[in-house]
C-alpha cells in the first residue's frame, strides 16, 4: 500500500501485525487468595448480598449507578441481569477461604478492534475491602487482558469526587489522564469522571510489583512489609 501521506505530516507510529483481539471469556480466574468467576445470580446472590449487608451505611453504593439493595430479592433481580449481560462482562470476586462471593467487578466498554478495555462496576463488601484477596483480584484481571488476550489499554474511570477510587487506581499502577467534566448523570447528579490507564508496555512492570507485592514472603503477621508504590517505585529505578 502506497503512503500517501505528506512528507513531515505526523500520524503516529504504525502497529505492526495488529489484529483484533478476542473477546474476554467467561473462564473463572484462578489465583491464591481468591478467584474471579463469571457472575452466576444462582451461585453468588445470596452470599454477595450478605457480605454487602455488612456495610450498613451503605458507603459502597455511594459513587455506584446503582444500590444499595435492601432486599436479597433486589439484589438478585439486578444480578440476574448482569449475569445475562455481555458488556458490562460481571464477575464476582471468591474468597478461596471460605468459597464465598464477596465483591463484584466486570470488564466494560470492550473494544477487541482496537485492544482496548475498562475495568469497573467495583463493588467491594467489607469483607474484601483493603484485603490482598482486592489487589490479587485487580491483578487477575489486568493479566487476563494484557497476558492471555493481548489488549494495549486498560482503562479505570471514576467518579471525581471518589478520592478511595483515585487512590486505588495511582496504587494500582494506572496513570492519570484528565477529567472529563459533567461527563455523566449518576443517580441525579451530575458527574464529572476522572480517567487512568495502563498500556502493554507498561504491564511488565506493573506485572513484577504485584507478584512481588503478592508473595507470602512480603506479609509477616497478615500485614505487609513493602507497599505495592515502594515496589514498584524500585522495579522502575
Amino acid at each position: 500500500m502506497t503512503d500517501l501521506t505528506p512528507l513531515g505530516d505526523p500520524i503516529g507510529p504504525v502497529v505492526e501485525g495488529w489484529t483484533a483481539r478476542p473477546r474476554p471469556p467467561r473462564t473463572p480466574m484462578v489465583g491464591r487468595t481468591c478467584s474471579v468467576v463469571p457472575l452466576s445470580a444462582d451461585a453468588h446472590a445470596a452470599d454477595l448480598h450478605a457480605a454487602n449487608s455488612l456495610d450498613e451505611a451503605g458507603r459502597m453504593w455511594t459513587y455506584m449507578a446503582t444500590g444499595p439493595f435492601p432486599t436479597l430479592e433486589s439484589y438478585r433481580d439486578w444480578a440476574e441481569k448482569a449475569e445475562a449481560s455481555e458488556d458490562p462482562l460481571h464477575h464476582a470476586v471468591i474468597d478461596q477461604a471460605t468459597g464465598k462471593a464477596i465483591g463484584t467487578a466486570s470488564y466494560l466498554r470492550i473494544d477487541p478492534p482496537v485492544g482496548v478495555v475498562e475495568v469497573g462496576w467495583i463493588t467491594w463488601s467489607p469483607l474484601l475491602q483493603k484485603t490482598p484477596m482486592a489487589t490479587e483480584a485487580m491483578y487477575l484481571m489486568m493479566r487476563r487482558v494484557f497476558d492471555e488476550l493481548g489488549y494495549r489499554r486498560y482503562e479505570w474511570k471514576c467518579n471525581n469526587l471518589n478520592a478511595g477510587s483515585k487512590t486505588a487506581a495511582e496504587r494500582l499502577g494506572f496513570t492519570f489522564e484528565g477529567l472529563f467534566r459533567q461527563a455523566s448523570i449518576v443517580k441525579g447528579r451530575s458527574r464529572d469522571t476522572a480517567w487512568f490507564s495502563i498500556l502493554d508496555d507498561e504491564w511488565p512492570k506493573a506485572k513484577a510489583a504485584f507478584e512481588a507485592w503478592l508473595d507470602p514472603s512480603n506479609f509477616r503477621d497478615g500485614r505487609q512489609i513493602r507497599s505495592l508504590q515502594d515496589i514498584r517505585a524500585t522495579l522502575a529505578g
